[in-house]
């Protein structure tokens, strides 16, 4: 688990402290990303993304280049890796003491980025279920690990997703995966329920209401909404019209518990950052 217990984790021999909610930005390297908005391929705008994530108060830059968009295109790792190297460079030479998480579900390019790159931290779509080897690759790595929960892949997963009970089975999903994460000797262990993914428009609702369920595995809890369909299939238009719902929802997640909030809008998330620190202080 977290021997520094949930509020911290450790990121290449310093401790994030988590009991202020930190923001992760979003840095696509993608063509076809679901929001267009954080699509960078040209060094200029990775250059200038980055700088706009860390300018905005994020401390983490989560850099992905697989889009995991219902019906995405699969890429090859070879393409994967070839993307994010170019990104890497980038914030490396302009960020040398950035925080950097890499997207992948890759275990072969999560371990060239941290080694070769100095990655901190790995953010698994799959929790595994796409490379076997990931899990052993992270223990070995001794990097902080967010496993997410989702049903099927993203070439299939939003194909009438079927839950007889989301929480429970959900749970048992993540009792399972950080008991084998212990169990290989990893650490840093951080949940993310996986809004969106295999999961209809009411299951991620009922995810959401019931979020401070979570807290019970007593581990870094992180929630990805920004933009997704559950809010504009909900309020109406398309993901560029779905910041004000996104903060609605990152509010809540924070009400509910979360620990990192994953976005595309950094300011926008730091603000609710800030306002449910005061009350809370109140």
């Amino acid at each position: 688990m977290n021997p520094t217990g949930s509020e911290y984790i450790n990121v290449k021999g310093r401790l994030l402290d988590l009991s202020t909610p930190q923001v992760m930005g979003i840095l696509n390297v993608t063509p076809d990303s679901f929001y267009a908005g954080c699509r960078m391929q040209t060094e200029v705008d990775i250059a200038a993304r980055a700088q706009q994530i860390l300018d905005e108060g994020a401390s983490i830059i989560d850099i992905g280049a697989y889009s995991s968009r219902p019906n995405a295109e699969h890429i090859s790792a070879e393409e994967e890796m070839n993307r994010l190297r170019m990104g890497l460079e980038i914030i490396n030479r302009n960020h040398p003491d950035a925080i950097v998480s890499v997207d992948t579900f890759r275990a072969d390019v999560a371990k060239q980025c941290v080694k070769e790159y100095g990655v901190a931290m790995v953010n698994d779509i799959a929790a595994g279920e796409m490379d076997e080897r990931m899990f052993q690759t992270i223990a070995e790595l001794g990097v902080p690990y967010i496993i997410m929960h989702m049903q099927g892949t993203p070439q299939n997963m939003q194909q009438e997703p079927h839950y007889d009970n989301i929480l429970k089975e959900v749970f048992m999903y993540f009792a399972k995966k950080v008991q084998q994460l212990c169990d290989l000797g990893a650490k840093d262990i951080i949940l993310d329920p996986g809004f969106g993914f295999g999961k209809t428009l009411e299951h991620n609702y009922e995810l959401m209401d019931q979020l401070e369920e979570f807290s019970i595995f007593e581990l870094p809890l992180l929630v990805g909404v920004s933009r997704k369909s559950m809010i504009y299939k909900l309020l109406g238009g398309t993901p560029k019209d779905a910041l004000n719902g996104t903060t609605v929802l990152n509010t809540v997640a924070l009400m509910k518990g979360a620990h990192i909030l994953r976005v595309h809008d950094v300011r926008e998330a730091v603000e609710a950052v800030r306002i449910v620190e005061k009350m809370k202080r109140n």
